[in-house]
């Protein structure tokens, strides 16, 4: 995983390599239970949204070619990002 402070606010649009379709970020720091992977990010389609099973996507930061618009951030953000940081860092 990259460093959490280049993590993307979620709400942010992005182009992965190789797609033609555009994603919105709705988590960050997620983990794949199945396989015990983590991932930079979780995205469904835009403008689509969810459309339920199978249209979620596990993705990481590399994975990115293009950001088309950058999510809301703040101060409760940023205090989230530094608290995933530790709880990482303790736990590697």
């Amino acid at each position: 995983m990259l460093d959490f402070k280049e993590l993307l606010p979620i709400g942010s649009i992005v182009l992965l390599n190789d797609a033609s379709k555009r994603l919105m970020i709705y988590g960050v720091g997620q983990s794949d239970m199945t396989n015990n992977v983590d991932y930079d990010y979780i995205g469904v389609m835009y403008p689509e949204g969810n459309m339920g099973e199978g249209s979620q996507f596990l993705f990481n930061h590399s994975d990115i070619s293009e950001v088309f618009f950058r999510g809301f951030e703040d101060d409760e953000r940023s205090e989230f990002i530094n608290n995933l940081q530790k709880i990482y860092e303790k736990n590697s």
